[in-house]
């Protein structure tokens, strides 16, 4: 076990619960406005991009939205080209995605939004090698955090006790905790004990649950895309799928249905499932491939968002990230750019709070960064549960006036996608957290919407005829006006 006592008592310290990418992110941060920070971590973490208990997720498709990419670049100079020469894919959105959405394929040109293509465990392997190799960074691996220390009047969070297994538990002092461990966070509870109120829960939950499989591409397979992704269009169409390109030439391949729709876990259904979907495209590609590792299910996918910054009472010294705050449902791939957006309104909010102070004084600061971390949080949450009450399975709550404005709107917007490089263009920005949802709103695309309304075309329920199936068209330049 480590020496706990090694630090001086002068030191600014800070402690991270999780070293998950919320805690990883958060601890970079950190390293700008304190002396030490220690990340306590349950797992043991492995030596190479592998695997390990604590993320079960990471068997399936994660995405890094391209303002989390920015983000990271941000924090970690150069850590794109880095996961570059390591074999992760850098694709472009639109040309190298072959995708169809809920009212046709969209176009294919080449744009802008360019994103590196790695796997969960790969990303967060680079991003802890980086960390590891700051001195002022400190890992407690194969430790569980017990409960929170405080003062005597409980108004001020002075640390964490930390279970070692079979050895006596430590007490570890700290300026600062922070509680980046996940849905599965004890804060609500530890708050309860010391006499605060355990902060309001929204829980929206579509049911959705997917299954994963990695493969290797059939041996002399070619194809003009990177990523293939097929959505479901409610309410009747539940199933989903993507083929996703990582390092290795590796194809994760994750199938989803809403409405407890889900997947098989057995080679034969889940075949049946890919082959299912409204094109059968994802099927043909993985019929004949070479599949590399079992196939893994998950199903705790509900939108789990709780109010800390509604709190009246909330004790110094302590603050929430990640999904320990607000838990996305992982189809929209929201969560590892939100905890990136939750890292840099940390700095904001730090910067802020200390650039008139001689020391670290945070007094005031856990509510105040709970606040904005809920402003910065808002727009994602909104774009995730509006979708998930396009299906009326869904619990937890009924869309209000302007979600349901918003659902038929975009749904008009979707067809305009399909036939237009510019609309197209947007979308994906928006989606990407490059443009807020106003975009979509220029005079020129709602008098487009507008003409659509009163001369609707004709939609396909099922997209299986190959010749309609979108090329790459590198002569197509979107004409778009917002930058």
């Amino acid at each position: 076990m480590l020496d706990l006592q090694i630090s001086p008592a002068t030191e600014n310290k800070a402690i991270i619960i999780g070293g998950s990418i919320a805690g990883l992110l958060t601890a970079q941060v950190l390293t700008k406005y304190f002396d030490r920070v220690t990340i306590v971590e349950r797992d043991r973490f492995p030596e190479q991009p592998e695997q390990r208990h604590g993320i079960p997720q990471a068997h399936h498709v994660h995405v890094l939205l391209i303002r989390g990419q920015q983000i990271l670049e941000q924090l970690f100079p150069g850590i794109i080209a880095e996961l570059a020469d390591l074999g992760t894919p850098i694709i472009d959105s639109v040309a190298d995605s072959l995708w169809l959405t809920f009212n046709g394929w969209t176009p294919r040109f080449a744009s802008h939004l360019t994103s590196c293509a790695s796997s969960r465990n790969l990303l967060e392997w680079t991003i802890r090698r980086r960390l590891a190799a700051n001195d002022q960074i400190e890992f407690l691996q194969a430790a569980q955090v017990t409960n929170l220390l405080c003062n005597s009047n409980k108004t001020t969070i002075t640390g964490v006790r930390v279970s070692f297994g079979k050895e006596p538990e430590a007490e570890i002092l700290a300026n600062l905790v922070v509680d980046a461990s996940g849905r599965n966070s004890h804060t609500p509870e530890w708050l309860e004990e010391l006499g605060y109120k355990s902060p309001q829960q929204t829980v929206v939950n579509s049911f959705l649950g997917y299954a994963s499989r990695w493969y290797h591409p059939p041996e002399g397979f070619q194809a003009d895309w990177q990523v293939l992704l097929i959505w479901p269009k409610p309410p009747k169409d539940t199933r989903s799928g993507v083929v996703y390109t990582v390092e290795g030439n590796r194809w994760i391949v994750t199938l989803a249905g809403v409405g407890r729709d889900y997947p098989p876990t057995d080679e034969a259904g889940f075949l049946d499932f890919a082959q299912s979907l409204r094109s059968p495209i994802i099927y043909e590609a993985i019929k004949d491939a070479q599949p590399i590792s079992p196939i893994y299910a998950y199903k705790r996918t509900e939108n789990h968002l709780r109010h800390y910054e509604k709190l009246s009472r909330f004790p110094e010294g302590l603050i929430i990230v990640g999904d320990a705050v607000c838990a996305f449902n992982p189809v929209y791939g929201q969560g590892m750019t939100t905890a990136a957006l939750g890292a840099l309104t940390l700095d904001e909010c730090l910067s802020k709070q200390l650039s008139n102070q001689s020391n670290t004084n945070l007094i005031g600061f856990p509510q105040y960064f709970q606040k904005q971390l809920s402003k910065a949080i808002s727009i994602p949450w909104l774009m995730a549960t509006g979708e998930d009450f396009r299906w009326p399975t869904t619990e937890g709550g009924k869309p209000n006036l302007i979600s349901k404005f918003m659902q038929l709107y975009l749904d008009r917007v979707l067809l305009l996608q399909a036939d237009s490089a510019e609309i197209h263009q947007l979308f994906l920005e928006v989606m990407n957290l490059l443009k807020p949802t106003s975009a979509l709103f220029q005079p020129h695309i709602v008098m487009q919407v507008l003409k659509q309304i009163i001369n609707p075309r004709p939609q396909s329920d099922k997209f299986t005829d190959r010749e309609n199936i979108p090329k790459y068209q590198p002569s197509v330049t979107p004409n778009i006006m917002s930058r």
